[in-house]
């Protein structure tokens, strides 16, 4: 039932390989995504009626689709339009979409969180509203909300597991190749869980230690 040393000595060159292109879908996705997630908080903060709207439209996109179905919206369905895409591109794509929506709203929570007395210093000090959000809002809010994007940053390299879907030869992918060709479908994918859980769990224990730390912060 569980992988023998032979077989982990075999699958050692597949499974490590998933693994690093998980890790690259995971990094690009968060470097574009919680970016693309502080544009639309100020979006949705923004006095203009239409960057509002617009923002609010990409938001729920992204927060009411599945990243499955974005995914596959991605790779099979902009082929439609002329538009067509690698799985690595479409994957990074989908989940920086699908990052963008759900840390807009943490990005937006965390800056409405900042006092409103911090405001009204920056405007005693004649900042504009630019100087406000760099020097005031940004520093404070970014620090309420960092546990959380720590958090969803799990999430999202837990994500890249349905990128098998569009064939890419991410960590599950290469566990069903093993599958198939080998009929161990579950030491194959035991094995996947565990260098899953041996990136997961230290990174939530990171979390909980940066919790730890904003929560002594928000005391002083």
């Amino acid at each position: 039932m569980f992988p023998t040393r032979d077989e982990i000595s075999a699958w050692l060159p597949d499974l490590p390989g998933g693994l690093s292109i998980s890790l690259q879908v995971t990094a690009f996705s968060l470097l574009i995504g919680i970016p693309f997630g502080l544009l639309l908080a100020l979006g949705v903060l923004a006095r203009s009626r239409w960057l509002k709207v617009i923002s609010l439209f990409l938001v729920e996109i992204g927060r009411g689709a599945p990243a499955l179905v974005l995914l596959q919206f991605i790779y099979f369905g902009l082929p439609a339009t002329g538009l067509t895409l690698g799985s690595f591109s479409a994957a990074i794509i989908a989940l920086a979409w699908n990052t963008g929506a759900y840390t807009s709203e943490i990005i937006r929570a965390s800056l409405q969180s900042v006092a409103h007395g911090q405001r009204e210093a920056a405007e005693a000090l004649g900042l504009n509203r630019f100087d406000e959000l760099r020097y005031v809002l940004l520093p404070q809010g970014l620090r309420v909300a960092l546990p959380a994007l720590l958090g969803f940053s799990i999430l999202i390299f837990q994500g890249t597991s349905l990128c098998f879907t569009i064939a890419l030869p991410e960590l599950v992918s290469r566990a069903y190749e093993i599958g198939s060709t080998t009929f161990r479908y579950f030491p194959a994918l035991l094995a996947a869980g565990v260098l899953y859980a041996a990136i997961s769990i230290p990174a939530a224990l990171l979390v909980s230690h940066v919790e730890k730390r904003a929560g002594l912060y928000a005391q002083r």
